[in-house]
């Protein structure tokens, strides 16, 4: 934990980091696919976002970072799937921080 975390909760921190994470519209469409189905190929995503796929790398990375995506390399792919138990979790601090 950062010293300027100091007077925060760890819920908060962590709150404010998937809200981070969430807060591109790319990475919000590759939660919103991830959480229709149980998988997806990255190269799927390429294929249907307008992006570079050196961006759309960095997208994935970010949401991995923060836990709430998983991947598993397939060569020549990397397979990418929702994180269910981190998935609830996000829902359930949202939940929360939204009710306040």
């Amino acid at each position: 934990m950062d010293k300027k975390d100091n007077n925060f909760t760890e819920k908060e921190i962590l709150t404010a980091r998937i809200a981070k994470a969430m807060g591109h519209p790319v990475r919000m469409y590759i939660l919103e696919t991830l959480s229709k189905q149980s998988c997806c190929y990255s190269g799927d995503l390429s294929e249907v976002l307008p992006i570079a796929k050196s961006t759309l790398s960095q997208h994935l990375k970010e949401l991995k970072k923060v836990g709430l995506i998983q991947g598993d390399i397939e060569a020549p792919k990397i397979k990418y799937c929702l994180n269910r138990e981190k998935w609830e979790l996000s829902k359930k601090l949202f939940k929360e921080f939204l009710q306040l």
